[in-house]
């Protein structure tokens, strides 16, 4: 019996990831724009509004006032494909357009407010994991991913509480959604054979911070994102595949932990004018070294090829850097620009067409506009690039190259 090239099914509906990310991996960076000016350099220890909630906890203390704030990123990425070959006993042919990833938004929400003595309460809505990825349907690595759509969302409520007025802690539970969905074809042997997969499931989590103001001008934050375990389930649909008693629907489950993460910055204010930031992320992407799918009501004849289907991705550990600096032009405008490095989490050996992440480097620029005391505006935009890397798969060989242009905006209101 030929080899069915269902090995991905559910999983890689779960960690499909794409270049639209401006986190790599499938980590989104996409929660505040007035952030996003300092290539999030400085996140953990910068209250700047309310959307600190995500970056710190602890932060929370640091507003004075009630406020709103809410805004979305804008990404357009671009893949290009060389050296593109089919593998594998069965010849065929294909297209290797590149241009799978569809432009994408990203929106984000929060609310914050004082309490009495020294707390503070705040609420956040926005997505920490979240990609899509879609090939041409006559693409020559068809056999091994087509199109992929992954939405976590993730509502945190938060509480702060002030020590004093230089050590601030706060904590949130995340109750997190998650849901995708996965096409690929079969095999080359069966060209009309094509798999369709989806997923979802509720899970929740926890973030904590700590901010401390060193001295009067330096600040330092810390957040831990704690791991999210999640059981999909889900259904796969197998069609056009000429073997008697495999095509149907069947009940798919999954179990995956999100891996967790840690973000540290310093804040430096070194007058009136400028400000410096520095920061780091740590990501337990080695959470992700394999998964193992469980197809129920599979026919006996096929069970040891389809009943459990295990994937390998060996993803290892990565700790991003980022620096950042921010001008005050004056009262009303703040001028930022930002640049960091971010690794990839898997490598040639590992790489997948679901998952051709590289090596990146992000350049950023951003500004946030204040013409009242209750109102600001933070606008960013951003460029990444990536390493040229290579994906070898059974039926499938190529190099990537990725790049994206992403635009952020934010409104913030202070009661």
């Amino acid at each position: 019996m030929k080899k069915i090239y269902l090995k991905s099914a559910l999983a890689l509906a779960v960690t499909a990831a794409s270049c639209q990310a401006l986190a790599n991996g499938i980590a989104l960076n996409e929660q505040s724009a007035s952030s996003a000016g300092t290539a999030y350099a400085g996140r953990a220890s910068t209250a700047r509004d309310a959307s600190i909630l995500y970056g710190n906890p602890a932060g929370l203390s640091r507003l004075e006032r009630t406020q709103i704030s809410a805004g979305g990123a804008f990404i357009h990425a671009k893949t290009d494909i060389s050296n593109a070959q089919a593998q594998g006993a069965v010849p065929f042919t294909g297209t290797n357009d590149g241009d799978m990833v569809p432009d994408s938004g990203v929106p984000f929400a929060y609310f914050a407010t004082p309490l009495e003595g020294n707390w503070h309460f705040g609420v956040g809505l926005y997505a920490p994991f979240g990609v899509a990825g879609d090939y041409e349907d006559s693409f020559l690595g068809r056999y091994e991913g087509l199109k992929s759509e992954v939405q976590v969302v993730t509502l945190q409520p938060t509480l702060s509480y002030a020590f004093n007025d230089r050590v601030s802690v706060g904590i949130g539970p995340t109750f997190n959604r998650i849901e995708g969905t996965l096409t690929a074809g079969v095999n080359p042997a069966f060209p009309d054979g094509k798999a369709d997969i989806e997923g979802h499931d509720s899970a929740v989590g926890y973030n904590v911070g700590l901010l401390v103001a060193l001295t009067d001008q330096l600040d330092w934050g810390v957040t831990y994102h704690s791991k999210v375990e999640y059981t999909l389930n889900g259904n796969t649909d197998l069609t056009g595949v000429p073997l008697p008693g495999l095509n149907g629907h069947y009940s798919a489950k999954l179990d995956i932990t999100m891996p967790e993460s840690v973000d540290t910055s310093f804040t430096y204010r070194l007058d009136d004018q400028w400000t410096l930031f520095a920061g780091a992320t740590w990501t337990r992407w080695s959470r992700l070294k394999e998964f193992a799918v469980e197809n129920s009501g599979v026919n006996a004849a096929y069970q040891p090829l389809f009943g459990t289907v295990r994937e390998e991705l060996n993803w290892e550990d990565t700790l991003s850097v980022a620096v950042g600096t921010a001008y005050q032009l004056n009262p009303e405008w703040q001028l930022r620009a930002g640049f960091a490095l971010d690794p990839s989490p898997t490598s040639n050996e590992d790489r997948t067409v679901r998952i051709p992440v590289s090596n990146r480097k992000i350049a950023t620029l951003g500004a946030g506009w204040a013409p009242t005391r209750n109102l600001s505006v933070d606008v960013a935009y951003a460029y990444l690039w990536e390493s040229k890397g290579s994906v070898n798969q059974d039926t499938y060989s190529a190099d990537f190259e990725n790049s994206a242009h992403g635009v952020s905006g934010q409104v913030t209101y202070r009661f």
